[in-house]
């Protein structure tokens, strides 16, 4: 069974729920960007995203663009990031999804990306820039490999399409709270938990949300919807600030607190 489905089992089962945690590789260096990997998944990581420099990353906010552009210059490649997943897969059993976008993935050849991903011990893939009607050359190598595909949801997102695009999920569905881009905001949507009313009609999965968390408060307003809560941007400005693991142990804290 896929690490992703062990997980949120696991986390169902226990009655707590999840926290998917984001970095981008080699900010601000490969070395840094481990210890910061160590660090979140030492305090309390349940699912590690990790982000794949890239040049446009359209759908990320100012913290996360500054993060690749980082990773960028210091030389960082699709190649280096399957390295790191190896040396942490060594360590620790938590599930690792790459995110990435299409270009950078397709340059790789999707096939061999996949075969690479899983050897390495990756779980899953999301490739946010890659609409549901073009996923289908690189799922077929995903499936084949034993990798989740794993699919966004937006607020603006009509409920048919959200059946279309859900029909055949896995691992968890990641609902965006906002529209816009990716980045610490005040406060969670007010509407969240009617999406997710609505959204659960079109699913089974565990769904995650996240664009906009920042702190435990907002971690256990927006789970109390939802399966798990994604924290990024403020992770990356906690790393870059030296409170990376107390910001985690906080964000854990609210979401295991009764």
């Amino acid at each position: 069974m896929n690490r992703i489905d062990t997980t949120f089992a696991k986390l169902k089962s226990e009655g707590r729920k999840g926290l998917v945690g984001f970095l981008t590789v080699g900010d601000p260096s490969l070395e840094q960007s481990e210890r910061d990997i160590r660090t979140a998944l030492d305090a309390g990581v349940d699912v590690l995203e990790l982000g794949v420099p890239f040049s446009d990353p359209t759908a990320d906010g100012p913290t996360i663009q500054a993060a690749s552009f980082r990773a960028l210059q210091a030389g960082v490649t699709l190649n280096d990031v399957l390295a790191l997943v190896g040396r942490i897969r060594a360590d620790y059993e938590t599930p690792i999804v790459l995110f990435g976008y299409a270009n950078l993935l397709f340059r790789y050849g999707y096939e061999l990306l996949c075969a690479d991903a899983a050897a390495v011990g990756v779980d899953g893939l999301l490739v946010v820039d890659l609409p549901f009607e073009e996923a289908g050359e690189i799922r077929q190598h995903m499936d084949g490999a034993g990798l989740h595909f794993i699919s966004l949801v937006a607020p603006t997102t009509p409920p048919a399409r959200q059946k279309l695009i859900l029909s055949d999920a896995k691992g968890f569905v990641y609902y965006i709270m906002v529209t816009g881009v990716t980045g610490a905001r005040a406060a969670v949507a007010s509407d969240i938990g009617d999406h997710l009313t609505e959204l659960r009609e079109a699913t089974d999965l565990p769904i995650a949300v996240g664009f906009g968390v920042s702190s435990g408060v907002q971690a256990k307003a927006a789970a109390e919807h939802a399966d798990a809560v994604v924290v990024g941007s403020a992770l990356i400005s906690a790393a870059r600030d030296g409170r990376l693991e107390s910001l985690v142990c906080e964000i854990r804290a609210a979401l295991d607190k009764e």
